[in-house]
This record gives C-alpha cells, structure tokens and sequence, in this order.
C-alpha cells in the first residue's frame, strides 16, 4: 500500500550511499533573467533501490538527472556517487567517471546500427579500453533477456529490444547507478512494462541502483518509491507507489 510523506526526504546519507546529493542548487542566467532549476535538493539513495523522479512540467527534473548523473555542475552543494564527490572532478575527469562508472539510458535508444548486439553492449568498455569480462557480459546478456540475440544489429530488433540493448550496455561496467530519462517513452504499453520490469529485477537481482526520471504515474509504479519535485524543491516522497495514488498526487502540483 502506498504511503505519502510530505517531508523532504532521505535528507541524512544512510552508509554506502549510492546517489547522494548535498543542498545542491542549480541556477541559470543572472539578474532579473536568473532561474532556479533546482532549490537546496538534499537526498542520499542507497544500493540497490529503484527511484522515480516526478513533478509538473518545469519543476526541475531533468536538471536533478543532469546534476546527480554528473553530466551538468551545480551552481552550489555536492554531488557524490559511491565514494566519489562528482561535483568536484575537473570536466575532463568528471567524463571519464561518467564513463567509468555511470550508466545512462534515454528513450532514444543511441545504438550504433553498424554494431552487433554484443559491440554496442560493450562499447563502454572499448572506448575505456577496458577489457570484457566474458562471465559479466553473459550474465548481464541473460538477465535482459538477449543471450540468443547478441550477434544481431538493431535494424533486426523489436523497439523493445533495442532498450535492453541500451540497459545492458548501461549495466555492463558495472556502474554506481544507471540514470533512466523516460525510457519507455518511445515504446507501446505493453512493450514499456517488459522494460520497467526488466529495470526492477536489475535492481532486486543485481543489485543495481536505478534513478528514473518520467511523467508517467504508470512508469513510477514500478519503483521502489517516488521523489516529487516542485519549483526545483523536494516537496515529498511516495514509498510503495501505485499509478493511482501517484496521479493523485500529482494533480495536487500542477498541470503536467
């Protein structure tokens, strides 16, 4: 049963935090053109969990994806993943942990049509020059289901498989956490609960930490819990969310 907090929360890191970020604001602009993205968000995720992000149009979360997931820096606060403060990395090292360490997946599935299933997959190891551990990349494969489709190219696959393709190669270096921004956006209902599906068992079977940002009340409900951005603050947190209890919230933020 679902159960909704108001309190900002997760605000003290529990140990080993896998996502944590530390009164992280985020501006753009100056002077009566500045905007705040994002409000002094605190909250620490641990190992293991599947996290949704939501809020109306406008509230902050693809700035929340861009700061936790290292890919933009905050203008005030800190950002860690594992061990790792991101926020204060050089840009030129600060894309080599995002390399190294960190998983994306986005509704467009990025695969490379001239590559096979297993090419893309281990990309990320290639361009690290890192070498494939055979067992893991096995594993990885079975767990999303492609072990029988690994010497295919995209052209060959269902839109579906194409973003277990895109999930296995953000699993395959074995990253603090995989950043998902509307990963089931381009595909039909079906098809896009096979993948959040797919997302939750990496998380209870792998162990992995995954940080997904949608609009989709449907979506969210897959995750272990829901964050609620509101004006680029965390207005609250839904444990154990289903899609009704979470489009009711909803409508209490605005229209989205």
């Amino acid at each position: 049963m679902s159960s909704y907090t108001a309190a900002p929360p997760l605000v003290q890191s529990p140990p080993r935090a896998a996502v944590r970020l530390a009164d992280v604001t985020k501006t753009y602009g100056s002077g009566h053109t500045r905007v705040t993205a994002l409000d002094a968000v605190s909250l620490a995720l641990a190992p293991g969990t599947f996290t949704a992000i939501m809020g109306p149009s406008g509230s902050g979360k693809s700035t929340f994806l861009h700061c936790a997931a290292g890919l933009d820096q905050p203008t005030r606060g800190s950002v860690w993943l594992g061990d790792t403060e991101i926020s204060a990395l050089k840009p030129k090292a600060r894309t080599v942990f995002r390399r190294d360490h960190i998983g994306f997946v986005f509704q467009a599935y990025n695969l490379m049509s001239a590559l096979t299933v297993e090419q893309n997959v281990t990309l990320p190891l290639l361009l690290a020059g890192r070498t494939t551990d055979r067992a893991h990349l096995d594993h990885v494969l079975a767990a999303v289901g492609l072990a029988d489709k690994r010497d295919r190219r995209p052209a060959e696959l269902s839109g579906g498989q194409q973003q277990r393709v895109a999930i296995a190669r953000a699993l395959v270096t074995q990253p603090h956490a995989v950043f998902a921004d509307e990963p089931t956006g381009a595909l039909d209902s079906r098809t896009g609960r096979q993948v959040l599906d797919l997302l939750h068992h990496t998380t209870t079977e792998l162990g992995q930490t995954i940080v997904m940002v949608t609009h989709d009340p449907v979506a969210a409900a897959h995750a272990d819990r829901v964050l609620f951005l509101a004006d680029g603050r965390l207005v609250g947190r839904m444990e154990s969310p289903t899609a009704a209890a979470i489009a009711d919230h909803m409508t209490h933020l605005g229209e989205w």
